[in-house]
């Protein structure tokens, strides 16, 4: 009630020069506390009774999205029918709402991305966006200098933002867990004050407009028609990250990458060069970002400093918490989640981000593990005796 008291009970007329004192509004608060408290609590304390059973029953058990993915005619319908919306989508549904999909697709890409550093790898990176940033300057300097196109520009972008990760890499090979965390934050703020700062490069805080659009076969769009070309673009993008990373995670420098995040010590025991392996964790996530990058750039046709904050990174990394470290289908999730939340709260534009923080504190008290929790692969040793019993 005292902190929600200016708020709620004070309420000043400028036109009438008067201060109304709503005070039937601070017995409301008072009461909806009390009560909400009480369920609170509740919730709180059977989740605690329910976490040891949870953890017990989590390998025989699998979560809904989980079941649906293993059981392959379910996995295939579902499959089908995604796409017969997702292709139906921008022809059913007007530009502002193609170009909000668009959005949210590009930080699916982006969480997957991260998901490579901080999921599997379990580096914390708090300076994403800085790989984000460098894709999409390197296409507006290209353009802007050299009248580069789009599709030039996309792996040139990626180029950049791979060399970026492994500088990067390079002097944070010691560090982990917060001071890892501290010294990737410190970058990211360091490539936007560069940006911001640095006139002669990057044109300062006023940016770099008039950035084209991609063509389609030399073909000029129109704004309705590129939008609808992205969108297009951003579900091939999706599709080819969904399958590289879920490639990545059964392959051998997936099976380091979890090695290096359960523990260093044993990683490098058992004759996994560690530094090797950050070098390219940092590299391939930030190969995504740069990727994206480019085509941010192509789609606001206009950057600038102020969209590469901290702010973006952190929502990144929401993503793959939220959806679930480790978890392809859970990142997809928690993207549109996070990504599509707001824009469909702006009814509620005055609490739409109290509502917002109230998900996410609800979220990771009840399942910190995140929507969809990865699978973990399990491997049993059986002697010749539990055969036998077995038969």
């Amino acid at each position: 009630m005292f902190l929600t008291f200016p708020i709620m009970v004070i309420r000043v007329d400028t036109i009438e020069k008067t201060i109304q004192w709503r005070l039937m509004n601070m017995v409301y608060v008072g009461l909806g506390s009390f009560v909400l408290s009480f369920v609170w609590h509740y919730l709180l304390a059977k989740g605690v009774s329910n976490r040891k059973v949870r953890a017990d029953d989590e390998k025989g058990r699998m979560s809904f999205v989980q079941r649906v993915a293993s059981e392959k005619r379910l996995s295939v319908h579902a499959i089908a029918i995604v796409a017969v919306v997702a292709v139906a989508f921008p022809f059913i549904s007007s530009t502002y709402q193609t170009n909000i999909m668009t959005t949210a697709l590009m930080y699916v890409v982006l969480g997957l991305g991260l998901n490579i550093v901080v999921g599997q790898a379990g580096l914390l990176n708090l300076g994403y966006v800085a790989f984000y940033a460098a894709g999409a300057y390197t296409y507006a300097l290209l353009y802007y200098h050299f009248g580069v196109g789009f599709w030039l520009a996309l792996p040139l972008g990626a180029l950049a933002a791979t060399i970026l990760g492994i500088l990067l890499a390079l002097p944070v090979l010691r560090l982990q867990g917060d001071y890892l965390a501290i010294v990737t934050l410190g970058f990211g703020e360091i490539t936007r004050i560069v940006l911001e700062n640095w006139n002669e490069f990057s044109f300062g805080p006023s940016g770099i407009s008039g950035i084209p659009r991609p063509g389609l076969f030399g073909m000029e769009l129109g704004m309705q028609e590129a939008q609808i070309y992205l969108y297009f673009l951003m579900i091939g993008l999706c599709i080819v990250t969904i399958f590289v990373v879920n490639r990545l995670q059964d392959s051998r420098i997936g099976r380091a990458l979890l090695a290096l995040r359960e523990d260093e010590i044993a990683c490098e025991a058992m004759g996994i060069d560690k530094t090797r392996v950050k070098l390219t964790a940092f590299a391939l996530g930030s190969t995504w970002a740069g990727l994206v990058g480019v085509i941010f750039a192509a789609k606001t046709t206009f950057v600038n400093p102020a969209s590469f904050t901290f702010l973006e990174s952190a929502m990144i990394l929401s993503i793959v918490v939220l959806g679930g470290t480790g978890s392809i289908i859970g990142i997809v999730i928690g993207a549109l989640v996070l990504i599509l939340l707001p824009e469909y709260l702006r009814a509620f534009s005055d609490y739409r981000m109290l509502l917002f923080g109230i998900i996410m504190v609800i979220m990771m008290v009840f399942r910190p593990q995140g929507i969809v929790t990865g699978v973990r692969k399990t491997y049993e040793f059986h002697t010749e005796d539990d055969k036998i019993k077995r038969l």
